[in-house]
């Protein structure tokens, strides 16, 4: 199915390939769902195509497809790769804004975005949030 081509195409980071399937399936009118723009976004991510991320996240929004965890992670690790540290906290405060839970991986990728573009007071914040939060730190976030 595409749904699998492009999943794998995202953990091969192949992030052309899963936007040559991705375009297929619209142009085919087989109906898509937050798993295939997750993968896309992911896959985008992937290759350091923020972006490409920033724009399959506006045309899923576009289809009323509610935004989720994995979404909003996959973006926010998008925008990390992309030195992006100021589109990843917003999307972090975005996530708080409409009540959805961030994680690990979402809580890291937004520091670790700081970290890169040398902003170590957001990054720590950021940090603290967390632990307030009791959202569980690993050796990343430490």
């Amino acid at each position: 199915s595409f749904s699998a081509a492009i999943s794998a195409c995202e953990k091969g980071r192949e992030w052309e390939k899963a936007l040559h399937l991705f375009n297929a399936m619209m142009r085919s009118g087989v109906a898509l769902d937050a798993i295939i723009f997750n993968s896309v976004i992911s896959a985008c991510g992937k290759g350091n195509e923020w972006e490409k991320a920033l724009l399959s996240l506006t045309m899923m929004t576009q289809q009323s497809m509610e935004l989720n965890t994995i979404t909003c992670s996959a973006t926010i690790s998008a925008c990390e790769k992309g030195n992006e540290w100021e589109k990843a906290l917003q999307f972090l405060g975005f996530m708080m804004q409409k009540a959805l839970e961030s994680n690990t991986i979402t809580c890291s990728a937004a520091i670790s975005a700081c970290e890169k573009a040398g902003k170590w007071e957001q990054a720590l914040e950021l940090f603290s949030v967390m632990v307030q939060n009791d959202v569980e730190t690993n050796i990343i976030t430490c």
